[in-house]
């Protein structure tokens, strides 16, 4: 078996930005989520998570999106259009 030297993938962090309106599982601004190692961070909305899991899964390794304006950094919707909170998903460079 040959070994390959890959470098540690990034950590992610996962932030609610802004709210319009008052979620319903009781996030508000500020409250964020670790995502490392590849893990599924406790606590956090299925159908949020769902919505932000492709920007997280291209900042773990390294990517970027064509459209960001910092690189790293994505600010996605959750999908509940009443409550409209944005989330930022920042690629944690070194941590």
């Amino acid at each position: 078996m040959t070994t390959t030297n890959r470098k540690k993938p990034y950590s992610v962090r996962v932030t609610v930005e802004s709210a319009a309106g008052k979620c319903p599982q009781g996030f508000k601004v500020g409250d964020s989520w670790l995502i490392e190692d590849g893990k599924t961070p406790a606590g956090m909305c299925a159908s949020a998570y769902h919505s932000l899991f492709q920007y997280m899964r291209v900042f773990r390794f390294g990517g970027a999106h064509p459209w960001e304006k910092e690189d790293g950094v994505a600010h996605i919707a959750c999908p509940d259009a009443v409550q409209r909170l944005v989330h930022e998903v920042r690629r944690l460079d070194g941590e």
